[in-house]
């Protein structure tokens, strides 16, 4: 195969797009029938059902990840003059809340293998403003920092996983999520490993903390939309957001979690292996590791000329991308800005690869083949 003789097969020519089973066409219509569009039934049945699946107490569910992790941040009083230890290596929804809360993100350097940051890197990180840490998932890779988690308490130091790209994924035995001495926020965004089409959810640490979030998520009133309904009044007891999610989306994710053991996870591990496979001897390429317990979210390699690479690739109708530019460089964070070498050699160098779950091993190992062509005609040049 060459790059020039081939028509590419219509599943690679997206990065990512949604998977969907077929009866959330119906769900989603009779919701938007039922007439009920903001936080109703079927968003409390889907916080459930996210709790039993996860096997933890209690789920809040939130519009977006993004708003989960701002969320997050206000229930455990993180605000001005407070430092956030997070990657850089994201996207810049993890860095935004932080920033809109008036703290201070420190960027820190991740592991050049998993693009996830290590426990030695976090207590190196640490100030005496560190209120918060956020590690990102990044693929669906569990980030384990269990042996510092004691330490960070003891400091009064909150972890806040940003498992947007890992709903459903495993650190040994327990699910991600499962950790009580963490709050875990997951995105079921439009190409998530489930997706609402839009929304999130959070995993409170206590139930105190899950009362506090769903206030939070509702403008700070401290009544349920049910309790607003049959009352002449409210009460709003402090800041909040709107951060619900819709009935309608809710309708939609309860449909995906239904079939997302027995379809979606048994798919994303079967494509990532044959990735893999297909990979193992392709010179220059070299794949990001997501570990055993994951649920892959994307497929990520790192290619010399990565800019070239891309271009070719996209040239012939490949639908590769890049996860992400550095947040560090970015100028809307500029204030922070200081040396990542891990980093920013890896930024030059990362190209996700197609990878969704209707995408087949064939397609995988045609992709393959196109990088295997590009990389050699690189260094021939």
């Amino acid at each position: 195969m060459t790059l020039s003789d081939t028509v590419p097969p219509p599943a690679v020519r997206y990065n990512a797009r949604p998977y969907l089973h077929g009866p959330e066409t119906d769900a989603a219509a009779q919701a938007i029938l039922d007439g009920q569009y903001g936080h109703g039934r079927r968003a409390d049945l889907f916080e459930r059902e996210l709790a039993a699946y996860l096997s933890v107490p209690d789920v809040v569910a939130v519009s977006s990840a993004t708003t989960g992790i701002q969320l997050a941040l206000l229930a455990c009083g993180i605000g001005p003059g407070n430092d956030v230890i997070v990657p850089s290596q994201t996207f810049a929804a993890t860095i935004q809340p932080i920033t809109a809360l008036g703290a201070r993100p420190r960027f820190v350097d991740h592991d050049p293998g998993t693009l996830c940051i290590e426990p030695a890197a976090v207590l190196e990180a640490l100030t005496p403003d560190t209120r918060a840490v956020i590690p990102v998932l990044y693929g669906g890779r569990p980030v384990d920092l269990s042996s510092i988690l004691d330490r960070l308490q003891e400091h009064g130091i909150t972890v806040i996983e940003d498992a947007a790209q890992a709903f459903g994924s495993r650190l040994r035995d327990a699910m991600v999520g499962a950790d009580e001495r963490v709050v875990t926020v997951f995105s079921f965004g439009p190409i998530k490993q489930v997706t609402a089409l839009v929304g999130g959810a959070i995993v409170p640490r206590t139930a105190g903390e899950a009362a506090r979030l769903r206030e939070l998520r509702t403008l700070g009133i401290t009544s349920s939309q049910h309790e607003r309904i049959a009352t002449t009044t409210y009460t709003v007891a402090g800041p909040g957001l709107r951060g619900t999610i819709s009935d309608v989306n809710a309708a939609v994710g309860r449909i995906q979690l239904q079939r997302f053991d027995e379809v979606v996870v048994p798919r994303r591990v079967a494509l990532w292996r044959a990735y893999a496979d297909a990979l193992a001897d392709v010179a220059g390429a070299r794949l990001v590791d997501v570990g055993t317990g994951a649920v892959p979210f994307n497929c990520v390699v790192r290619v010399p000329e990565r800019d070239r690479v891309h271009r070719m690739l996209r040239e012939h109708g490949i639908g590769v991308g890049v996860h992400y530019p550095p947040n560090h460089l970015q100028p809307a964070f500029a204030a922070w800005r200081g040396p990542l070498p891990v980093t920013e050699a890896a930024a030059r160098e990362i190209l996700s690869l197609p990878f969704h779950p209707a995408m087949t091993t064939d397609d995988a190992r045609y992709v393959v083949a196109a990088l295997r062509q590009a990389l050699a005609a690189i260094r021939c040049a």
